[in-house]
């Protein structure tokens, strides 16, 4: 039973510090725009695509076209 006296206080506390983190992420701004990290990967422009390269098959072809 003692340890109940410990216990809750410290379920009190621990809720206080979730509830201050909650708080400041908010106020921070950090749910602010969740999706454009993931669309990110998605709609990657910076970088072309890859040429397409000659095979030996391809060379060929070229040739007799």
């Amino acid at each position: 039973m003692s340890i109940l006296y410990v216990l809750i206080p410290l379920a009190v506390v621990l809720l206080a510090i979730a509830i201050w983190a909650l708080l400041w992420a908010i106020k921070n701004g950090q749910f602010e725009d969740l999706e454009s990290h993931g669309w990110s990967v998605v709609l990657d422009d910076d970088q072309k695509p890859p040429r397409e390269s000659k095979t030996p098959e391809n060379v060929n072809n070229d040739v007799k076209q």
